[in-house]
């Protein structure tokens, strides 16, 4: 289970896991930035980036109906809200041939790493027993598209999408309860 703080330590665990990996054959190694293609393009500079950017959340939709869960004989809590992260990922460096090698990499890293668990997982996060998918999220050109529109004056780059799933954000409400004691049952004739 896990605090309101999951979402961005989402992004922190994304981070750490391209960080840590050695990046054999990319020099220099990429900056891993949750910046907007928008904002990178404003800050110029020339070395090697990889932006994960999430650009949409919505709900679960095969988790929201979740039974409550029981606390104790008389306090129940309503299920956590469980949530699907998507993120575009978008390679930036002086040379193209270097953006493919750089977008390669990074899913390779993430198709190494399916199941987001243990010690994978950072900051509120870290020591539970989530068990969180990273997957390729393909989507139409269409759709990407529309994506890229949304920030001005960028021009389209080379992208995919991830979809991280499921993020779960504990209620902090508890609804009381009591047992049923007696049964009573009225016929009329």
């Amino acid at each position: 289970m896990s605090i309101f703080t999951v979402i961005g330590d989402i992004g922190v665990t994304l981070r750490k896991l391209l960080e840590d990996d050695p990046w054999v054959d990319v020099d220099p190694k990429p900056e891993i930035t949750f910046k907007s293609p928008k904002e990178i393009k404003d800050e110029g500079g020339s070395a090697n980036k990889v932006s994960i950017f999430l650009y949409h959340i919505h709900e679960n939709p095969y988790i929201r109906n979740a039974e409550p869960l029981r606390v104790n004989d008389s306090l129940l809590q309503p299920p956590p809200l469980s949530l699907d992260l998507l993120y575009l990922v978008t390679p930036y460096s002086n040379y193209k041939t270097q953006e493919k090698i750089i977008l390669g990499k990074v899913m390779q890293i993430f198709h190494d790493n399916p199941i987001l668990t243990g010690t994978v997982l950072k900051e509120s996060l870290s020591g539970t027993d989530e068990e969180i998918k990273l997957l390729f999220n393909p989507i139409s050109l269409d759709d990407l598209t529309k994506i890229w529109s949304a920030f001005q004056e960028v021009a389209y780059r080379l992208s995919v999408s991830y979809m991280v799933t499921p993020i779960r954000i504990d209620s902090t409400r508890q609804l009381g309860m009591q047992r049923v004691t007696s049964k009573e049952t009225k016929y009329s004739h």
